[in-house]
């Protein structure tokens, strides 16, 4: 993917749609972050500032850095905050700038992740958290769409670390203490992110809800899109796939979040 045109310049012209942010992800990045009151957090990645809107609303003061054109644009108009146009591989500020900060469904998009992992620490004072919402390539092979799409499943995960790697990537950038936390995917969802709907199958026939997923829109082939829809239609009609979502079931989560700290 050329990163001097981000695919979300594409799917950010109606991503507002079907990507609200989740009140309950946004409380729990929250809980993970540890903010105070009189301290400067960064967004990376903001998009159109939907969870960027929410943490300046409870109070704390964030910033936010995203490259694409059409999604800066809707996050300016909507947030009162600085956002600056800029990809995570160069972020616009100095050492020890923010006291914290959050990235969510944005990390499989970095073109260089470890530059971006080190530019994070580098703006981040002493005693900062990151807390970073994504996805494991043993995650993606368990969600249930791999038996429809199995292409666009194995595109997608090739795109991220395990889970170790992305560890030992955090702690070689600089910082000092990383754990993680397994994040199953909660009922009434309103982020419709890729596998927000696991167990509303019938969503994923909607070209809207399809249009805000990356993985469709930019890891996906047509004709295997096209066959697997009809697939899945035809298993939801006749019940089957509710066999084969339970084929799928796991424990190892659905994403997952890191926190990662700078002493």
């Amino acid at each position: 993917m050329d990163s001097s045109k981000p695919i979300y310049n594409t799917i950010g012209k109606n991503y507002n749609n079907t990507r609200s942010a989740d009140p309950w992800i946004a409380n729990k990045m929250l809980s993970l972050l540890q903010p105070q009151t009189n301290g400067l957090f960064l967004d990376v990645g903001c998009g159109t500032g939907n969870y960027l809107e929410v943490f300046l609303e409870k109070g704390f003061d964030f910033y936010g850095v995203e490259p694409s054109d059409v999604m800066l644009a809707t996050a300016l108009n909507r947030c009162k905050s600085i956002i600056k146009k800029a990809f995570v591989e160069q972020l616009p500020f100095d050492d020890s700038f923010f006291n914290g900060s959050t990235a969510m469904f944005t990390f499989h998009h970095w073109k260089d992740k470890q530059k971006g992992l080190s530019e994070i620490f580098r703006i981040l004072k002493p005693g900062s958290r990151l807390v970073l919402l994504s996805f494991t390539p043993e995650q993606l092979f368990n969600y249930w769409h791999v038996h429809y799409f199995p292409e666009m499943i194995r595109r997608s995960a090739a795109i991220v670390p395990e889970k170790e790697e992305m560890k030992s990537w955090l702690r070689n950038v600089g910082f000092s203490v990383v754990s993680t936390e397994n994040y199953f995917v909660h009922d009434e969802l309103t982020d419709h992110f890729f596998y927000s709907n696991k167990r509303r199958p019938e969503k994923y026939l909607d070209p809207e809800v399809r249009n805000g997923i990356s993985s469709f829109t930019a890891f996906s082939d047509p004709d295997e899109v096209k066959s697997g829809l009809i697939k899945l239609e035809q298993d939801i009609a006749s019940g089957v796939i509710h066999d084969i979502m339970k084929k799928y079931e796991n424990d190892i989560g659905d994403y997952i979040f890191y926190i990662a700290e700078k002493n």
